[in-house]
């Protein structure tokens, strides 16, 4: 389908192009006051003349889980890195609970959980020392034997803690990496692609614990290429695209942006029979698909049992009526586009965006 959008959408409108323009660097203090745990700005990364990070800007709201989104190369896990103070950034404000990374790494890493792609961990030594060994880092003290054990079997690994981690499979050591990342019970949680090695039953399990945190009061960045994993879950998303920004928000804002009007198909037995639908109460545009399927574009879904009851009146045998729902993936595909047909891919990755 072809995405339109809209600043203000109306049922009747088309949407210009959206503006891809940054934000000044606000007062980073009275941000973070204002409900921001992470603030990252006009940021530039570069390795070599390779574009690490490009003018990248991404808010994230305390107490939610914002997604980023983006094919691999994007630019998500550096990111993450300028996010820990990791990376300082050539260019650009990095802020995490109004805090500097790099001038005040130490205080902005005790308060975060990191979970990287491929986490380090030492395979010589048990599950249970490489916890302890953290739990020891972050200054754990009190209760540190019950924190450990509770750690464990949040992720399910309670059962394999005196074997050596060099034996675990690939999914094994991702819940190893999951359960030391929540040991301090930090206030920001970062993770980069955490279902990375696992099963489908255990990668559900552990985005449906990632949910559980935010309810908790923690907050949630995540670094995923799998649009199925982000569906349900993201509060908030960033698309980034050769280490930019393309769009953020809430899905169901951007979804409405793109699809501002409600969208039916419509399905009968008879051919043309459809046809008294063009002109009822509500419809907004009519498109034959075939001689026995149409879509309908309405002002709004609660029109839809009048329409199937006036049709009905008509003698029109239906057999499906299918409201659309834009999927993230059609969102994702949708915004791509838009960059495309606006030549704004193109033009970072011509300035030597790494992909």
């Amino acid at each position: 389908m072809q995405a339109e959008t809209t600043h203000a959408p109306t049922p009747s409108a088309p949407n210009p192009a959206p503006e891809f323009k940054r934000p000044e660097a606000p007062d980073d203090q009275a941000k973070a006051g204002q409900g921001l745990a992470v603030a990252v700005h006009n940021v530039h990364r570069s390795f070599g003349d390779v574009k690490a990070l490009n003018d990248l800007t991404i808010e994230v709201p305390e107490g939610r889980i914002t997604v980023l989104l983006g094919p691999n190369g994007a630019g998500k896990t550096t990111a993450i890195r300028t996010i820990t103070g990791a990376l300082a950034p050539h260019e650009g404000h990095v802020r995490v609970f109004g805090l500097d990374p790099i001038v005040e790494g130490e205080n902005v890493r005790s308060r975060c959980g990191i979970v990287s792609a491929k986490p380090a961990l030492y395979d010589r030594l048990s599950g249970w020392h490489n916890l302890e060994y953290a739990a020891e880092l972050y200054e754990v003290h009190d209760d540190q034997e019950a924190k450990i054990r509770s750690a464990a079997a949040r992720f399910g690994i309670e059962h394999a803690l005196d074997q050596p981690v060099g034996g675990f499979s690939t999914g094994m050591k991702t819940r190893l990496a999951l359960a030391r990342s929540v040991l301090h019970e930090p206030e920001l949680l970062l993770f980069d692609e955490p279902t990375s090695g696992l099963d489908p039953e255990s990668a559900q399990a552990v985005l449906s614990l990632i949910r559980e945190m935010t309810a908790n009061g923690s907050t949630v960045v995540m670094c995923t290429h799998h649009l199925a994993e982000a569906e349900g879950l993201a509060d908030r998303i960033v698309m980034l695209e050769a280490g930019r920004d393309l769009i953020a928000g809430e899905p169901a804002h951007l979804t409405e942006r793109y699809w501002p009007q409600a969208t039916l198909t419509m399905t009968a037995e008879e051919e043309n029979s459809l046809e008294p639908a063009r002109n009822l109460p509500g419809v907004l545009s009519f498109t034959d698909q075939s001689p026995t399927t149409a879509e309908l574009k309405l002002d709004d879904f609660v029109r839809v049992p009048d329409l199937v009851a006036a049709l009905t009146a008509e003698g029109v045998r239906l057999t499906s009526v299918e409201p659309f729902q834009p999927s993230l993936e059609d969102l994702y595909f949708a915004v791509r586009k838009e960059a495309r047909d606006n030549n704004e891919i193109g033009e970072i990755q011509e300035q030597g965006v790494a992909q």
